[in-house]
């Protein structure tokens, strides 16, 4: 079973999408910050992460900044980063994907199926 690592701070949507990936056969762990997302990885074999940008106090830039160049985390860097979020700023967008995000897709224009056949694609 592949590991989904989500990365988000609202609660609710986080709920529903964590529902959404173990109904589709994904297993899911939940964080809602950058540091406990980064923590995770260094513990346990992530396939995949779905990273929301505006996070309570590190956001997910930090999050890729630390995967990308922490030399702690040179052995998952290479795992795919979809970032899912409603921050649609063009800087934001462009830093993450120099970054290396496979994708970046903003919340409101996707359904819960949009989201799980883009992580299909990515593992």
């Amino acid at each position: 079973m592949k590991t989904i690592l989500l990365i988000e701070n609202e609660t609710i949507l986080a709920k529903m999408y964590q529902e959404k990936f173990s109904q589709a056969g994904f297993r899911v762990i939940w964080k809602l910050e950058a540091k406990e997302g980064l923590s995770v990885m260094e513990k346990e074999k992530i396939d995949l992460v779905i990273l929301d940008i505006l996070l309570s106090r590190e956001d997910g830039i930090f999050f890729l900044e630390k995967l990308t160049k922490d030399p702690k985390m040179i052995n998952v860097s290479s795992t795919p980063v979809i970032v899912f979020s409603n921050y649609d700023d063009l800087i934001t967008r462009k830093k993450a994907l120099e970054l290396g995000v496979k994708d970046y897709l903003i919340k409101t224009n996707y359904t819960p199926k949009q989201i799980i056949d883009t992580i299909k694609k990515y593992i």
